[in-house]
């Protein structure tokens, strides 16, 4: 169904897309003229044939670069190249189908002026090469789900099932009672205390006895 609407798309855009070129072309071209004639500008009547232009830019943008489907740019880009590509075959019997002398809004309409300059298939070729990406032919993928839909069971975090009066889990509490080191209650030697009157800061008593064979130095 996309293709079919894309291909509708095209049918009107290409006509659509001819006649906004040909009155943006030929008001460009008459007010330059104009004003080389005269001597003199005024850029305000540059407006209209810009808005012409600007609106064909438009169409043809969508119609190009839209991924809805591409059928519709390979349409309009052959029926725009089709009356340059009929000038190399007959190219005076192409000139005299193209109609002449049409008026739009009190424009004159020149559809020859787009042919002849070769615009149309400038632009059909440009609509030709859009629609030959592979990727455009296919339909886009599927939405993804939500973030939280695709989360795994393995992936959410652990849910915790104790509370406040359960803290800390019976398998953990220690029976040891709160102390601030632990000390070893095995009791250790007290150290050798000195003889009351000796000076702490005296030499260590000598040894009595030397071993044989040793002779006191003086």
């Amino acid at each position: 169904m996309r293709h079919l609407w894309s291909f509708l798309a095209g049918l009107v855009v290409a006509p659509v897309t001819w006649g906004l070129v040909t009155l943006g072309q030929d008001g460009s071209g008459r007010t330059v003229h104009r004003w080389v004639e005269i001597g003199t500008y005024s850029t305000p009547n540059l407006i209209e044939p810009a808005v012409y232009l600007g609106v064909a830019g438009i169409l043809l943008g969508l119609l190009g670069t839209l991924r809805f489907s591409p059928l519709g740019a390979l349409v309009a880009g052959l029926l725009l190249i089709a009356p340059y590509v009929g000038m190399f075959i007959a190219p005076f019997t192409v000139r005299d189908w193209i109609p002449d002398g049409w008026k739009v809004l009190g424009d004159p309409l020149p559809l020859r002026q787009p042919v002849e300059n070769g615009t149309l298939f400038l632009i059909g070729v440009l609509l030709l090469m859009a629609a030959l990406s592979v990727q455009r032919w296919r339909r886009w993928p599927a939405a993804t789900a939500p973030a939280e839909a695709e989360l795994t069971s393995a992936a959410k975090p652990a849910e915790s099932t104790f509370g406040l009066s359960d803290w800390p889990p019976s398998g953990a509490r220690d029976t040891t009672p709160p102390t601030l080191g632990y000390p070893d209650p095995t009791p250790t030697e007290p150290l050798p205390r000195r003889s009351t009157g000796e000076s702490p800061w005296s030499a260590p008593p000598r040894a009595t006895t030397r071993p044989e064979g040793t002779t006191e130095i003086r």
